[in-house]
């Protein structure tokens, strides 16, 4: 399940032509995936406020091996996709009926659990992964899996949660985020974080992102690549082996190191990131900054939902009601940063809000019009999210075969 932060009043006024921000939350058990919960912002970091080869092979780069990355930025492939939890990956039956939508629509892409909350989601001979496993299970016969895939043209995209990662922090106690006092710092939740700041853990998971690609991934995503908020309520977080680097500089400093290796084994890097990073100039205390982490990976997946923005974000009353206004309006944004940094072609794919938090109700035709919205901004590419990973109510929505739609700018 993924969360939004919620704005209080006077950053709302603040930001009346900014953005909400989007986040994920552990609570991906099949229970609790019906539901979008919601969280707070940290408020003082809200003020400081084209076209691609559309085959369906060559978002994948399926002739061969992993090899996947394009000559050139310009010829990022179109990607379409799905997001798929934990339990849906360890499911056959729906990764049957998973791969069914893919095979009679635009979708191309299947955003897979490989890392997050619970731990691993695939086996590992490597005694570093095998130590911060987790036991929540992995995906069977995951080979079996990559390959049935690639033979339905279908790119596979592994999802790794890479800093808040409460698994790691329990079998690395001495490389978590801690208190003036030295103790392990917890968030809201409880949670113990590992350090953004500690080179061992970026190995961990870049180690988890190479085995991902080895294994037959032609993306890496990385998710809960930043900092835990700073709440004023909870003690001052402490991060060993700073060495005076900025949070956005180390972010974009692993992701950057990331991306070197995921690239010599021909794999693409991305990354999420709130989608109030689109429109909120500098970085918010999270450590996420548009101009230190789009140059560091090959695309950007801003979590942009339209529930999610408080009332008057982009001048609307009620953003919610307005899916359209509120893509659009992020992802133009964001293209419009791309371009100052000499960035061009499919580098942003938004997220797509395919589940419903408040009114209205969300059915096919807002997933639609956010489509539109994405299009009309100037890309081609999208995933959807749904906590549970049901998307049925919403195909609709899908066209049967892939085209370029994006407005040129």
């Amino acid at each position: 399940m993924r969360r939004y932060l919620p704005f209080a009043a006077a950053a709302a006024a603040l930001l009346a032509c900014s953005a909400g921000a989007a986040d994920r939350s552990p609570a991906n058990t099949p229970s609790a995936s019906k539901q979008a919960g919601s969280q707070r912002l940290d408020t003082a970091a809200a003020a400081g406020a084209l076209a691609g080869d559309t085959s369906r092979a060559s978002a994948g780069g399926q002739a061969s091996t992993p090899a996947v990355r394009p000559a050139s930025a310009a010829d990022l492939p179109i990607v379409r996709g799905l997001y798929v939890n934990r339990f849906a990956a360890q499911s056959a039956k729906r990764m049957r009926k998973l791969i069914a939508i893919a095979d009679s629509t635009e979708v191309n892409a299947l955003v897979i659990d490989v890392k997050d909350e619970f731990g691993l989601n695939i086996p590992s001979q490597d005694p570093m992964l095998q130590k911060n496993a987790g036991k929540a299970g992995v995906i069977p016969n995951v080979k079996q899996l990559l390959d049935t895939l690639k033979a339905h043209d279908i790119l596979a995209i592994a999802r790794i949660v890479t800093f808040k990662d409460s698994v790691a922090a329990r079998a690395n106690p001495d490389h978590v985020i801690r208190k003036p006092d030295g103790t392990p710092w917890h968030d809201k939740q409880g949670l113990t974080w590992v350090n953004p700041y500690d080179e061992e853990i970026w190995e961990y998971d870049l180690r988890v992102a190479e085995e991902a690609v080895k294994l037959g991934f032609g993306e890496v995503q990385f998710d809960y690549i930043r900092f835990p908020e700073p709440y004023k309520s909870l003690p001052p977080q402490v991060f060993p082996n700073q060495k005076g680097r900025s949070k956005p500089d180390v972010l974009a400093q692993f992701l950057k190191t990331a991306n070197a290796r995921i690239d010599k084994l021909g794999g693409r890097t991305t990354a999420d990131i709130f989608g109030l990073v689109t429109t909120v100039g500098g970085a918010l205390e999270i450590g996420q900054e548009w101009e230190k982490v789009s140059p560091a990976v090959d695309v950007v997946l801003p979590m942009t939902y339209p529930s999610h923005y408080p009332p008057g974000s982009f001048n609307l009353p009620r953003p919610n009601a307005e899916p359209y206004q509120v893509q659009f309006k992020a992802i133009n944004r964001a293209r419009e940063r791309d371009a100052k940094l000499g960035l061009k072609g499919e580098r942003v794919r938004p997220w797509i809000q395919a589940f419903s938090l408040g009114q209205p109700k969300y059915d096919a035709a807002h997933v639609k019009e956010q489509m539109r919205g994405i299009y009309e901004a100037g890309y081609n590419g999208w995933v959807w999210w749904h906590p549970g990973s049901v998307y049925e109510p919403y195909l609709p929505a899908l066209e049967k075969k892939l085209e370029p739609r994006a407005k040129t700018y």
